[in-house]
């Protein structure tokens, strides 16, 4: 069996912590480790290979630093140059592996969803393992607790049998209204689509071929174009534009006969929104969900997520407060679905919060943008140890560095020196320079920027051990949070 891990949402609906260039699947939620991780840790340990992961571009590095922070190795990590939903997505994973062996079993799972009961979640497996091998396209449903209308609902037929084996898919039902909802859950013998999947490589791609065929035609174009790069494999753009945009529901599990449902009892969830996380997270004696420090008086229901400052609450009910270095987020618990409109509204604005955080993620570390004003900007910059910022230059602004921890190996123009602690130099407008950290800890110095123009993509790359020389550096733009990626 080989688990297909989809990393490449953008999880709009939890902001201001989910960001594109940092969703919510690479967050620490619930733990120290991410819904990434903990989707990788919550594998079988047996007969089970090496994942193949999904992700988009822009998070390339993040996925490696994730990886290599659990110690996990994937067989490829295959580079999407944009979204085009999940059927596409998989059957790019699904060609690559049908290649080695067309009856090897996918496990394609979200990467941000949590389950909170392992033991169970093997169990289902194992299930849809069974049927799998035969063909049968499985999907995992798990019986609703509540008329949730956030979710894909499905009608499976009844086994007398055996309660909680697979039995054959009667029909898919979109996302309903409160009242379908609460008519589905009163009738009972319905699911929620739980978006996991399992099936044999050569069955998916020979259904996909026969419901949406566009889709495979373009998938199979693209897989004889693949680029290996620095590890990672990177789909043609060029052809993967033209591919149409759907998901593996609308496009082959709601039209092939062969679809089949396990039951899900494991404390499923899709962390879809703020509501989702205050259901399934630990509340004190007045159903409060507390991240962070709060001091609350007479309040009820509410969820906070402040991890840098005391939130103080004064007879109020069912609110989310979300706190960021950059950004603050107060709505009704019952209306935080509608958080996907402002950051919408954001993006309209071009607001740089829709996209990134104040602290930003490089393939070398991290900077954080502690302050800026007219023509002068201050970041706190970590480099890792062992690491290096391209060879570069700028051409409207100049940079003091002052260092405050580790050593630095300064290269500027025709000469390369040492920095220690309180010790500081200067990079002119237009001079050649690269940092680099020769130490075992990490460097940590401070940047003040001067200039006419202070814009990340003010930055001439001249030579980059990451592959990025020529691009600008808004390319990589990716915010960092207190997350295992060491």
């Amino acid at each position: 069996m080989i688990p297909v891990i989809l990393s490449g949402g953008s999880g709009s609906r939890l902001w201001p912590l989910s960001r594109q260039a940092f969703p919510k699947q690479f967050l620490p939620l619930l733990s120290e480790d991410s819904m990434f991780q903990q989707t990788l840790a919550r594998l079988p340990k047996d007969d089970v290979e090496a994942p193949v992961v999904v992700a988009n571009d822009e998070h390339r590095f993040l996925v490696k630093e994730q990886l290599d922070a659990i110690g996990q190795t994937p067989e490829t990590i295959l580079l999407e140059p944009f979204g085009r939903n999940t059927a596409p997505a998989v059957a790019m994973a699904a060609v690559q592996i049908a290649r080695k062996d067309p009856a090897s079993i996918m496990l394609v799972l979200p990467a941000d969803h949590e389950i909170s009961q392992t033991r169970p979640f093997h169990d289902a497996i194992k299930k849809g393992l069974q049927v799998a091998k035969d063909g049968a396209l499985v999907l995992f449903g798990t019986t609703p607790t509540r008329p949730e209308t956030g979710y894909g609902y499905i009608s499976a037929a009844g086994r007398e049998d055996d309660p909680d084996g697979p039995r054959p898919v009667r029909k898919f039902i979109e996302k309903p209204d409160e009242a379908t909802a609460r008519q589905l859950l009163d009738e009972g013998g319905y699911y929620w689509n739980s978006g996991m999947f399992m099936f044999r490589a050569d069955a998916y791609l020979r259904e996909l071929k026969r419901h949406s065929r566009d889709i495979y035609d373009t998938v199979l174009l693209a897989s004889r174009s693949l680029e290996n790069d620095l590890g990672f494999t990177r789909i043609p753009p060029e052809i993967f534009e033209h591919c149409p945009d759907d998901s593996i529901d609308y496009a082959v599990m709601e039209k092939t006969s062969r679809a089949t449902l396990v039951p899900l009892d494991a404390g499923w969830s899709d962390v879809g929104a703020w509501s989702s996380l205050w259901d399934i997270s630990e509340k004190d004696d007045q159903f409060n969900a507390v991240f962070g420090e709060a001091c609350l008086q007479d309040s009820s229901g509410c969820l906070i997520h402040a991890p840098e400052k005391l939130v103080a609450m004064v007879g109020v009910e069912d609110l989310v407060v979300v706190d960021t270095k950059d950004a603050l987020m107060v709505a009704p618990r019952d209306r935080v679905q509608d958080i996907k409109k402002v950051v919408q509204r954001l993006k309209a604005q071009n607001r740089p919060e829709a996209h990134t955080h104040r602290e930003v993620f490089r393939p070398w570390g991290s900077y954080d943008s502690i302050d800026n004003g007219n023509r002068f900007q201050v970041k706190r910059i970590t480099v890792k140890p062992g690491e290096k910022l391209s060879l570069q230059k700028h051409h409207h602004r100049a940079e003091h560095w002052i260092i405050v921890r580790g050593t630095a190996e300064v290269s500027r123009d025709d000469e390369t020196f040492l920095l220690s602690e309180n010790e500081s130099t200067y990079i002119p407008i237009g001079a050649v320079h690269r940092l680099y950290n020769p130490g075992k800890i990490p460097l940590e110095l401070i940047e003040v920027q001067s200039g006419a123009y202070l814009g990340e993509d003010d930055i001439e790359r001249l030579d980059d051990r990451y592959g990025r020389a020529g691009q600008a550096e808004t390319d990589e733009v990716i915010p960092v949070m207190d997350v295992r990626i060491s």
